[in-house]
C-alpha cells in the first residue's frame, strides 16, 4: 500500500442511501486534501467513513487502522476535568506528550481550568489539541475551525503545517482558508450519488452531512 491513506472508488451512505459514489484519492506524507461542496452533499459522512465509524457501501479505504485521528463537530471533552487532565487522559491512551499541545494551541494559561468553564472557542482549541497528543499521522477533520476566532484559526493552521512538515497528512472539510497553499482541493459535487428511482429529493437528514 503506497502512501498513508488510499481511497478507491468509495461509495458512502446516509440513512441507508448512497450520498457519494466513486470517490478516490491518495495522500502521501506531507500532503493535505481540502474537501469542498454544498451543505448536505456528504462531507461529514465521507469523513466518518474514512475514520472507520461507519462502513462504506462500496470501495476501499486503505490505511493503518491506528493511523487516523478524527476531529468531529463535538469537542469530546470531560467538563469536570481540567484542560491538563483532559489532555493527560488522551496522552495516556496514545502515549503522547501534552506540553507541546498546550503551547501550540495557546492553552498554557488555561491549564488548570475545568473544561466546563471554558468558552466555546477555548473548548474547540482544547478539542483540537487532542490531535497533537495522539501521535497519529493522518488527521481527518470536520470543520475544525468552528467557534475559533481569527487568531485561533491561525494557530490551528500553524499546527496543521507543522504536522505536514513532520510527515503527517490531513483530510479537512472546511470553507476557511487555513493558509495551506500546497493543499489539494477536492470538490465533492461530481461524486453526488443519483437518488434511487422514486426517492424524495432533498432528504430531511441532510443536516447531518
Amino acid at each position: 500500500m503506497a502512501g498513508l491513506l488510499n481511497v478507491r472508488d468509495l461509495t458512502v451512505s446516509r440513512g441507508g442511501l448512497p450520498v457519494l459514489e466513486g470517490v478516490g484519492f491518495a495522500l502521501a506524507p506531507g500532503q493535505a486534501l481540502v474537501l469542498r461542496g454544498p451543505n448536505g452533499i456528504g462531507k461529514t459522512t465521507l469523513l466518518r467513513t474514512l475514520a472507520g465509524l461507519q462502513p462504506p457501501l462500496a470501495g476501499q479505504v486503505e490505511a493503518d487502522p491506528d493511523s487516523i485521528a478524527y476531529a468531529a463537530h463535538a469537542d469530546g471533552l470531560k467538563g469536570a476535568l481540567s484542560v491538563t487532565e483532559n489532555l493527560r487522559f488522551w496522552a495516556s491512551v496514545h502515549g503522547g506528550q501534552i506540553g507541546a499541545a498546550l503551547s501550540r494551541m495557546n492553552l498554557d494559561a488555561l491549564a488548570g481550568r475545568a473544561a466546563a468553564s471554558l468558552s466555546a472557542g477555548q473548548k474547540r482549541r482544547l478539542g483540537l489539541a487532542r490531535l497533537l497528543v495522539t501521535g497519529r499521522p493522518v488527521w481527518v477533520l470536520d470543520e475544525p475551525t468552528v467557534s475559533l476566532d481569527a487568531a485561533s484559526v491561525a494557530l490551528f493552521g500553524e499546527a496543521v503545517r507543522a504536522h505536514l512538515a513532520g510527515g503527517g497528512a490531513a483530510v479537512i472539510a472546511t470553507h476557511i482558508d487555513l493558509g495551506l497553499p500546497e493543499a489539494r482541493v477536492l470538490d465533492l459535487t461530481p461524486y453526488k450519488a443519483r437518488p434511487p428511482k422514486g426517492a424524495l429529493a432533498g432528504g430531511f437528514d441532510e443536516v447531518f452531512a
